[in-house]
């Protein structure tokens, strides 16, 4: 990966609608050759695909919530079995496995503090392995979505 992918990466997380014409000219690469590192930077996977960042406020999900999850016995059958679990779970916007204490972390989106209950009560506690659960409610998303560190 040299200078003009980490260009054209950066460009993209930023406006991933742009146009190739348009990111050729930001990254100053004629159209083909941008064309072409475009579509290799997706075939080889750096490039995972394209999305809108939407607020979840204006779309019903007012409520959020970071669930940390502490597993009864970490080997290799149960974890895969509560990450099959977890990611089943359409609420669950952010799945981490850390090291230390907890074993995940969980970012959890809902309509309400009812509606988390409910989630909580009838999904998360059944979740397969499950030691202990131990949630906190987000005040405020301070930083969201940021692009990578690429350096420009």
């Amino acid at each position: 990966m040299d200078e003009f992918d980490r260009k054209i990466l950066a460009e993209l997380q930023v406006d991933g609608r742009l146009s190739l014409t348009d990111l050729a000219t930001k990254v100053s690469l004629s159209l083909s050759p941008c064309h072409r590192r475009v579509r290799a930077l997706e075939q080889s996977g750096v490039i995972q695909g394209y999305s809108a960042h939407l607020d979840s406020a204006k779309v019903g999900l007012d409520f959020s919530a970071i669930v940390f999850v502490t597993l009864r016995e970490v080997n290799r059958d149960s974890v895969e079995v509560f990450e099959q679990a977890v990611s089943a779970i359409h609420e669950i916007v952010l799945a981490q496995r850390l090291f230390g204490d907890t074993d995940y972390m969980l970012h959890v989106v809902s309509q309400s503090l009812e509606t988390f209950q409910m989630l909580y009560d009838d999904k998360l506690t059944a979740l397969p392995s499950i030691l202990r659960l131990n949630s906190t409610l987000v005040m405020k998303t301070v930083v969201q979505n940021r692009p990578l560190p690429l350096g420009k």
